[in-house]
């Protein structure tokens, strides 16, 4: 099977998971189907599915994967001890963990290829992250408190891990109880981590995209709370700032004193 019957056998089975038969409004660009297929999985509920389907996404997402450009932690230049910034895609970063933005469902963004970085890491993980987030969820009983961490593999990304984390969400003025809940986000995921023998963990920018932390002040909790952390606890976890968006990427120049 190539990649392009690959891409076909996971968009026929989606659709007839839903009623919906092929040739339903299947596109014959194959950017487009990659597009569909992308928004099946995503509003797909967290339930059962075949090993076939998940063996032939795995060859389908590895392949993929392939053909993108891959950033190792050993190709980073440190701007501390142990703590560096790359901007880029996270989901091409090969690290023990990535962390994850997540919301209190903690099951990933249903909203067909939104932008959001909880979109593309389940995206790009593959069904398995969703079922193995509503299993810890199960367990849970209840919604995910804002600045813990939960844990599960990167199944499909080059990270080994994905941390879970719920930021706060900033309606109105920046509170001292917002910026209480962000430096629990980091250092929950931070000491899940070690408590899992990781070696390496990459941070975005947690609360600041749709939950409107403001972006200045919360990387000065990020870079506080890490740099603190590490010191205090003599760890040698290597930590990666991760940023998307240029004024991120600024604002952490400046904070970590390299402009």
């Amino acid at each position: 099977m190539n990649q392009t019957e690959r891409l076909d056998y996971l968009i026929a089975y989606l659709l007839k998971e839903q009623n919906e038969e092929p040739p339903f409004s299947i596109p014959k660009r194959i950017e487009d189907k990659k597009r569909l297929l992308r928004s099946l999985m995503n509003i797909r509920p967290p339930v059962s599915i075949s090993q076939k389907f998940l063996d032939i996404q795995d060859d389908y997402l590895q392949q993929e994967l392939a053909c993108k450009k891959i950033t190792t932690l050993e190709q980073l230049k440190p701007l501390r001890k142990n703590i560096y910034l790359w901007q880029g895609d996270i989901t091409t970063l090969k690290i023990d963990a990535i962390v994850n933005a997540g919301n209190s469902a903690l099951l990933g963004c249903f909203v067909p290829c939104h932008g959001c970085i909880d979109n593309a890491i389940h995206s790009f993980a593959g069904i398995q992250l969703r079922l193995a987030c509503q299993r810890i969820m199960e367990k849970q009983g209840i919604p995910e408190p804002t600045g813990r961490a939960k844990i599960t593999k990167g199944y499909n990304l080059p990270a080994k891990y994905v941390l879970h984390t719920v930021g706060p969400i900033v309606h109105g003025a920046l509170t001292k109880a917002h910026e209480s809940m962000l430096k629990s986000c980091y250092l929950s995921c931070l000491e899940l981590a070690e408590q899992h023998h990781l070696k390496s963990i990459a941070f975005c920018c947690i609360s600041t995209g749709e939950f409107h932390f403001p972006n200045e002040r919360a990387g000065q909790i990020a870079v506080d709370t890490v740099t603190d952390y590490l010191n205090q606890t003599h760890s040698e976890m290597e930590v990666v700032f991760n940023v998307f968006q240029n004024k991120d990427f600024e604002i952490y120049q400046r904070l970590l004193g390299t402009n």
